[in-house]
């Protein structure tokens, strides 16, 4: 069962506790029941809302690179209505009840990350990877963040679920040359040269709720939403990953578990570094 609700407690913030590392068990004593309670309020939201999932791992991700997301992405202005709807959501879904079993891997993620304090235009966009992105600056930006190149292969699956806009993927359905020509023609019926860039395509176009090694099948098949996921598959030093994920579901849930717990590890602020944010937009 994938294991989103770990990532909503990375998100949520911590508790008053003062502890200096992060902890699989930092609720054990002030809120033993907050595990149950948030897994079955984010199946909940999976229920009402698919995406969510894909928009949790998005979070998670986006926060551990940049290490201040909410506030990041305020000052670029690009969180908008729907989504800080989607996101304030699942952060009180956890009174709610039922249980949503996406397909994916389960880990342990070290809770008590704490938010920060300051936030920068510049390390936004420096940090976080474009979808123009060539495996090289690929390569390089995981590295910058102590991840290896099997991480970030294996992390990349996570686009085995959610959705990409059209002004993401346009320059890789018209440029690219390595694109399935049946794919590109579906594609570009729904995302012209110009306009409608904000359509919406799955980034999995099998099966985009559910979380399962497609995407990796896709990459393989020339069938990549993205031009930084084709990349990993493009007669390069990833091919063979990419062929082993294809083939071996085991293999990439269990390196996709690995690189989530090394993900969450990545400079996290805890004890009396950061803050609990009352306010997920703006410092306290």
């Amino acid at each position: 069962m994938a294991s989103y609700y770990f990532l909503l407690l990375v998100l949520v913030g911590a508790t008053t506790a003062s502890g200096a590392e992060l902890c699989t068990d930092f609720y054990s004593c002030n809120c033993p029941n907050l595990l149950p309670i948030v897994k079955k309020g984010v199946a909940k939201a999976l229920q009402k809302e698919p995406r969510m999932g894909a928009s949790l791992l998005r979070l998670h991700f986006h926060d551990c690179f940049v290490n201040n997301i909410i506030i990041h992405l305020t000052l670029l202005h690009i969180i908008h209505y729907h989504t800080t709807l989607r996101f304030y959501e699942i952060k009180l879904a956890y009174i709610h009840n039922d249980i949503m079993i996406l397909g994916g891997p389960s880990w342990e993620v070290g809770l008590g990350r704490r938010d920060s304090t300051t936030a920068s235009r510049s390390d936004a966009n420096n940090s976080i990877p474009a979808p123009s992105l060539s495996l090289t600056a690929l390569i390089k930006n995981f590295a910058n963040q102590g991840l290896s190149v099997t991480d970030l292969v294996a992390l990349s699956g996570a686009h085995t679920i959610g959705l990409a806009q059209c002004k993401n993927f346009r320059a890789h359905i018209y440029n690219d040359s390595n694109v399935d020509p049946s794919y590109r023609k579906n594609l570009q019926s729904k995302c012209p040269k110009s306009g409608n860039d904000n359509i919406h395509e799955a980034l999995d176009h099998q099966t985009p709720i559910h979380f399962d090694n497609l995407y990796f099948q896709n990459l393989v098949s020339k069938k990549a939403l993205l031009h930084s996921d084709q990349e990993l598959f493009n007669g390069s030093s990833t091919d063979n990953l990419v062929k082993k994920y294809a083939t071996n579901t085991a293999a990439f849930f269990e390196d996709f578990a690995k690189g989530m717990v090394k993900l969450s590890n990545i400079k996290p602020l805890t004890g009396s570094k950061g803050q609990i944010r009352i306010n997920c937009g703006k410092v306290n």
